[in-house]
């Protein structure tokens, strides 16, 4: 049973520094923040996705993953696949793998339905930085450890972070 949900900083998580916000200061259920600074992806040494109107969900534990509106992105550089998850808060996903790829490695993924509380990120697309470059006002993401997960970790962002050795409990 997950009992931590943001309202306190169990003592294990880092002391953010100056500039910085803790994962363990965000909610669960997760919220949504708009997000202004310049959001780049890049795959195959093209860039499919610039905006400065992404959207952040910050959940309790998770760096942020961030949404991009799909009018941003070069979507004929991506193609769905038949993956498909469901995620307690948002409802239904769908996935995207780089158009071309025999794998279909999935890169990104959607909600088309989400749930009513997460309706704002209709129309807007996530990427795992683990498989294409994510940047955010020119820093390099790295990647969330962990297969399952999406969040991007920046600088600006402490941990200790849902997925890295030891955090299965969580």
């Amino acid at each position: 049973m997950w009992s931590l949900r943001g309202q306190r900083r169990p003592a294990f998580a880092h002391e953010p520094g100056p500039g910085q916000e803790s994962v363990w200061d965000y909610p669960r259920p997760p919220r949504i923040d708009e997000d202004a600074r310049l959001i780049t992806v890049r795959a195959a040494g093209r860039t499919i996705a610039d905006t400065r109107a992404a959207l952040r969900i910050c959940e309790t534990a998770s760096p942020p993953t961030f949404y991009l509106p799909a009018g941003d992105i070069a979507l004929e550089a991506l193609t769905e696949v038949g993956a498909r998850s469901w995620c307690e808060w948002k409802g239904d996903a769908r996935y995207f793998a780089l158009a071309g790829d025999a794998e279909e490695t999935p890169v990104a993924w959607d909600y088309p339905r989400p749930t009513p509380a997460f309706e704002r990120i209709a129309g807007h697309l996530a990427f795992y930085p683990s498989l294409v470059e994510c940047f955010v006002d020119g820093e390099r993401v790295r990647p969330q450890p962990g297969r399952l997960y999406g969040g991007w970790i920046t600088d600006d962002v402490a941990g200790p972070f849902k997925g890295e050795p030891g955090t299965g409990h969580w």
